[in-house]
């Protein structure tokens, strides 16, 4: 389905620039953390939509630093918005969440090796059509990308409301040898700490409304 153009997008985008790190700008540093007033753990969540995610990841984990990646400017629109409200009018909020308007194809430029210590992947496109395994953010490809930028023993957390990305998945990470550390495929049913500590998104929040089981991976690389 092809989004519409969202009205006045470039002036609020533009109005909410002390929340975002420029593609170009990361491009050429190559430092994510010199975008946050004080370092910490990186955390990167591909495919934010709306932010809600990373949003309230951050509020848990004041300690960390948080870059919500999304490729279309007008979803990440709505990102920014809500990254701005959350500073807006809040005091002790720290100041660790910042969007990137991006494409996933290009995070080996975009980041130093063994420099981020979580991957988010909530509700990927599962690209179902034969032929295009190789656009799924769990294909071999992009595991080696994120195996090249995360830190040893840095972790990939996958939640998908899609029974044959997650089985697909599964096998790609068996293929890769990753360790998978915990797994379920209904996760709102679930007890313990993975279960407990669960930030739904917006998706997350429909779906599971509507009974749809969500299925959730914790894999954890090695160099």
């Amino acid at each position: 389905m092809r989004m519409r153009h969202k009205k006045h997008g470039e002036e609020r985008i533009a109005a909410c620039s002390a929340y975002r790190i420029g593609f170009d700008d990361l491009l050429r540093t190559r430092d994510p953390q010199s975008f946050f007033p004080v370092p910490g753990p990186l955390h990167l969540e591909i495919g934010c939509g709306k932010g809600r995610f990373s949003c309230e990841m951050a509020n848990r984990n004041p300690t960390s630093n948080f870059i919500a990646m999304e490729r279309v400017p007008n979803v990440a629109c709505n990102a920014l918005e809500n990254a701005r409200a959350r500073y807006e009018g809040v005091t002790g909020t720290a100041d660790n969440l910042r969007i990137l308007i991006g494409n996933a194809e290009h995070l080996a430029e975009l980041f130093p090796e063994h420099s981020i210590a979580v991957i988010y992947l909530n509700f990927s496109d599962p690209w179902p059509k034969t032929g295009y395994a190789k656009r799924r953010l769990t294909h071999t490809r992009f595991l080696n990308i994120y195996r090249q930028i995360l830190i040893p023993g840095g972790l990939l957390r996958l939640k998908t409301d899609n029974a044959g990305l997650f089985a697909f998945s599964l096998e790609e990470f068996q293929q890769a040898g990753l360790e998978v550390l915990w797994k379920t495929d209904d996760l709102h049913h679930e007890t313990g700490e993975y279960a407990e500590q669960n930030v739904q998104t917006e998706y997350e929040s429909a779906f599971s409304s509507q009974g749809i089981p969500i299925h959730m991976a914790v894999v954890r690389f090695q160099v």
